[in-house]
């Protein structure tokens, strides 16, 4: 598990005074780069020597109460799965304790042309080394399949 520290600025809240919905993301998003970093992978020197970059493929994510304007929040993540080809990450923005929003963060690779290629082989050990708290290997699964193969067989069996 890692804990990053957010501060909530007058630029993250809308009209309303409340964080926009989107800046959850920006937050997440940070406390992912920092973690990657306490595990000794340097995500710019990946990309200048082997093109691989990470990509979220897929969030989702419960917003279950407002943060707000000077907010000190507490984003934990925790990695759930690590795969050949994907890590799905548990994430949880907290105020005080309680929890504001969560989301499970799917991420996967890519290299210099934006294909999909297996996660470096030194984040896949840096997770499973971390120990069984980090992530259980080959066990990741999406909260939904995705809808993909149902849409194309439904549509088969129509066109029959």
């Amino acid at each position: 598990m890692h804990s990053h520290t957010v501060r909530v600025y007058y630029e993250d809240t809308d009209l309303a005074g409340i964080v926009y919905y989107a800046n959850y993301l920006k937050f997440i998003e940070r406390a992912r780069s920092e973690w990657v970093r306490t595990l000794g992978l340097d995500q710019r020197g990946m990309r200048a020597q082997t093109g691989v970059v990470f990509a979220v493929r897929r969030v989702v994510a419960d917003y279950l109460a407002p943060a707000r304007f000077d907010d000190l929040l507490e984003v934990v993540s925790r990695p759930m799965a690590v795969t050949p080809a994907r890590l799905v990450m548990d994430q949880r923005v907290l105020r005080d304790g309680r929890t504001l929003f969560t989301a499970q963060v799917t991420l996967v690779a890519l290299d210099a042309s934006g294909r999909a290629v297996r996660l470096p082989a030194g984040l896949r050990d840096a997770v499973q080394a971390a120990g069984p708290d980090h992530a259980t290997p080959g066990q990741a699964s999406d909260p939904a399949p995705d809808p993909a193969p149902e849409t194309r067989a439904g549509r088969s069996a129509q066109q029959r």
